[in-house]
């Protein structure tokens, strides 16, 4: 399972101006929309509330666990819906990239024949109201999600869940799926089986609010209708913690109470959680900020147990661990990485050309800016793998970077394809054509190499990173047009475009991609669904390999094809945030796959 990034202070959340010792500025106002003032939390938070700093400009805005891609963020998917709804199996067991056996609900899967079928047994769970979770919740979430899928962010074309043909329940809590063949546990455990989130069939298997729950799900049209009208309710933000259906929860917490505007939002214990790691704080405020900035002026103003610090903060860290706080660097399996898009029929052309992707990918340069931006936090991302948390499917020929930063290289590449290359201008294509030397099929004689770039805005980082790239560029003829806005924008407008003259995006970056498994596949970021519409039936069939088999020699092939080949233009790489956790707050184990674990949480001396 893969997400949007959008974590805090240096990378897939955004950063912004800092303050300065000085500045004991305590302002309300800095959080975002009508959160209550810093004494009310402050207050609370003696008593056993934790208040965690959620993503600028990224809050949780999407309750049901069947999310659109507009809503596929972490900022849904890790922050806010499995407080309430639990997976089938948790991955990550502390900081460990294996699946917890604490916090799943369900025991380990059992293979049969010889991996055409598994049969899964749930744990015992109850849900809020007091039904227990059975294996009718899992049917029920997989009868939604099969009649739905166009809608769902995740889907692939062949993946889950087109290649179950059948879901049998065998007894209350034991069922079994069988596949079109047979698939590398691996795939199963770590990306594909922790998708099933058992949702509440006994309050929620209804076509409206007045009709009575019933079995719609076991045909299509009835699944169709239950969907309509749980998405429908889920748009509804303003009832989010009024709704009784969002309060049929078997997970740790309950939503008490959620702002619409801001998607400030507040937790209690679910009293009924089965979980063997019961709450033990007695209230969690997600704090939504506007931008990094806001959150470092609430952090240093105590209004934030859990926080972070922006990129360009990063020399003030003292400040906080002289009051006794832990500064660490949250680590993630994650990749970053700016779309290119393919759908964009003027510039589809200049993106189907390899050595126009490898120039605008040899003015990258990721060791100056770990060096000078990330402060040393950062970590280098030259293909479609993580390189860390170090793991096994990381490739020599990925960690050597296949294009090191070199604009002399890129302008080489544009002359020997036909272009007129003019430092400090804009180069043009010269000799219009399709042969080995010539710009490249659909690309006009006098064409200018100019692309619009969008970003991801409140961040002095990708700021950053973008203005030295535009500025390597330039030494080549390239113009790079850089437009910032805020995040949820960018993942809403990155899609392939269906309507041709309306499509006005050229490249866009967001922070990458969080995987939600140690198998770091590319089923979702290269699928024929990705953001930029990239489609080769080479990587297709190399990423099909990785699902059947669990070997390496499977993933090195895949990686190596797309790093050489560059769909994206890889980017530096860097934790989550790099995370600021009060010294009256104990338990935070900060998980690699970007979970949420409050559950474990305590405030103490």
């Amino acid at each position: 399972m893969i997400r949007v990034r959008e974590r805090g202070g240096l990378g897939g959340r955004l950063a912004a101006l800092g303050i300065g010792l000085g500045m004991a500025l305590v302002a309300t106002a800095s959080v975002a929309g009508a959160a209550p003032g810093a004494a009310a939390v402050r207050a609370a938070a003696g008593s056993g509330t934790v208040t965690f700093a959620l993503p600028s400009g990224a809050s949780p805005n999407y309750i049901f666990p069947i999310t659109p891609g507009a809503e596929y963020s972490i900022g849904n998917l890790t922050d806010f819906q499995p407080l309430m709804f639990r997976p089938l199996y948790w991955i990550g067991s502390g900081t460990q990239l294996v699946p917890s056996r604490a916090l799943s609900l369900a025991q380990p899967p059992r293979f049969l024949n010889g991996d055409r079928a598994v049969q899964i047994t749930l744990n015992h769970y109850v849900w809020s109201d007091g039904a227990p979770v059975t294996a009718r919740d899992a049917q029920f979430y997989f009868n939604l999600l099969r009649a739905n899928k166009a809608q769902w962010g995740g889907y692939v074309t062949g993946d889950f869940p087109d290649f179950i043909t059948r879901f049998t329940i065998n007894s209350t809590r034991t069922f079994t799926l069988t596949f079109n063949r047979s698939y590398a546990p691996a795939w199963l455990i770590n990306n594909e089986l922790p998708i099933i989130t058992p949702l509440p069939q006994q309050a929620w298997d209804k076509t409206s609010a007045r009709s009575a729950v019933g079995n719609y799900d076991l045909t299509t049209k009835g699944a169709v209708a239950v969907y309509t009208y749980l998405s429908h309710q889920s748009a509804s933000l303003g009832t989010y913690a009024t709704n009784p259906l969002w309060q049929v929860v078997d997970g740790p917490f309950r939503l008490t109470s959620y702002i619409t505007s801001t998607g400030y939002s507040v937790f209690v214990p679910n009293a009924r959680y089965a979980g063997p790691v019961k709450p033990r704080i007695a209230k969690l405020i997600e704090l939504p900020f506007t931008s990094n900035s806001a959150e470092f002026d609430a952090l240093r103003a105590g209004q934030v147990d859990y926080g972070y610090i922006p990129t360009t903060d990063l020399s003030l860290k003292g400040y906080f661990t002289s009051r006794g706080a832990v500064v660490q660097a949250w680590p993630d399996v994650g990749i970053n990485y700016v779309v290119l898009n393919y759908t964009n029929k003027q510039m589809a052309p200049f993106f189907r050309q390899l050595y126009i992707r490898q120039a605008l990918q040899l003015m990258v340069n990721e060791p100056l800016w770990i060096k000078r931006i990330l402060k040393g936090y950062g970590y280098p991302d030259y293909g479609p793998v993580p390189v860390l948390p170090k793991g096994p499917y990381v490739s020599r020929y990925e960690q050597d970077n296949p294009y090191p930063y070199s604009p002399a290289r890129a302008a080489r590449l544009l002359v020997a394809h036909g272009w007129r290359v003019v430092k400090n201008g804009t180069s043009t294509c010269t000799r219009p054509g399709s042969a080995a030397n010539e710009c490249g099929a659909g690309i006009r004689g006098g064409a200018p190499l100019t692309f619009n770039v969008v970003y991801a805005s409140g961040s002095v980082q990708y700021e950053q990173e973008m203005e030295d790239w535009k500025s390597a560029a330039t030494a080549v003829g390239l113009t790079l047009n850089l437009s910032a806005v805020p995040f949820n924008t960018v993942i809403s407008i990155a899609n392939p475009c269906t309507k041709g003259p309306t499509c006005t995006w050229d490249l866009a970056m967001w922070g990458g991609w969080s995987f939600g498994s140690p198998y770091p596949t590319g089923g979702q970021v290269l699928s024929p669904a990705n953001a930029g519409g990239y489609s080769d039936p080479i990587n297709t069939a190399n990423v099909r390999a990785t699902h059947v088999s669990s070997r390496p020699t499977a993933m090195f092939t895949y990686e190596n094809y797309v790093a050489r080949t560059l769909p994206m233009i890889f980017w530096v790489n860097n934790p989550l945030q790099i995370s600021v956790i009060a010294k009256q707050l104990h338990g935070v184990v900060q998980n690699a796959v970007s979970a949420l674990t409050p559950e474990y949480w305590s405030i103490g001396p």
